[in-house]
């Protein structure tokens, strides 16, 4: 009788133990995972050069971003911030050096890629750039329908999550006028998460914003970095960059150079 007390206490014991080594091994998986998913470059530049038209903008650009990274990106006007996001969205083409972002690869992107490179990225801008004639909702539907999707009931749950998202989720209805600029902004994220994108670009998206609002924007594009998605900003506004620190690159003299935050 002791014999078996003892024989069902032992099999206990190595059940529990099995499930222990079960989850610390999960555990692990879970971790690699997120360490490999961590540690993927998005976006890479080696000795590029950034032209508009004949002009040379920018030289010798070497830089990597990481998937999961928030990276700003500074400088004055006219030091090359918008020609630099132009390239990367394949707006400018990449004529000299290599460049490599969401897996496309930069110097060999032809017009008929545009579209499809686009869809991976999510685009930012300061002016919101909202159709005026239609509602928050036909406005992120018209996105949608541009890009492929054509069930409604899936399009409808897309746009209500990134609207949610950005907490809009009560203003579908409304016309782009009737908002504030920073609600105005926020749809503008919404409307760039709809593809799931792997990279946001924001091209001063707190340009336009008092420093209020733009705060509240900025606390709407940390949350979708906490989530995992990689973010690049161009922006002017140190104040942002001191309240929300983080890696910085720096447009200056036709170069692009990371900063450390106490320069900026």
């Amino acid at each position: 009788m002791v014999k078996q007390e003892v024989s069902k206490v032992n099999t206990t014991k190595e059940k529990e133990f099995g499930k222990g080594l079960f989850v610390i091994g999960l555990n692990l998986l879970l971790l690699y995972q997120q360490l490999r998913f961590m540690s993927a470059t998005i976006l890479e530049l080696k000795d590029v050069a950034i032209f508009q038209k004949e002009s040379l903008i920018l030289n010798d650009v070497s830089l990597e971003v990481k998937q999961g990274e928030f990276v700003y990106l500074i400088g004055k006007t006219g030091s090359g911030k918008s020609s630099f996001m132009k390239t990367l969205y394949g707006d400018l083409p990449l004529r000299q050096g290599e460049g490599s972002i969401v897996d496309f690869d930069l110097k060999k992107l032809q017009e008929k890629d545009i579209p499809f490179l686009r869809r991976k990225l999510g685009i930012v801008f300061q002016d919101f750039k909202l159709l005026p004639d239609r509602s928050i909702m036909k406005n992120l539907q018209f996105v949608l329908k541009a890009t492929g999707w054509t069930d409604q009931t899936k399009m409808d749950h897309q746009i209500e999550d990134v609207l949610e998202k950005v907490g809009m989720k009560t203003k579908g209805f409304k016309f782009p006028h009737e908002l504030s600029g920073g609600e105005q902004q926020r749809i503008a994220i919404a409307r760039a998460l709809l593809n799931d994108p792997e990279l946001i670009l924001a091209d001063e998206p707190t340009g336009n914003l008092d420093p209020q609002t733009s705060v509240e924007v900025m606390k709407v594009l940390q949350a979708i970095n906490k989530s995992g998605r990689t973010i690049l900003m161009a922006t002017h506004d140190y104040a942002l960059i001191l309240k929300y620190p983080s890696k910085t690159l720096k447009c200056d003299g036709n170069k692009v150079f990371e900063v450390v935050q106490r320069a900026v």
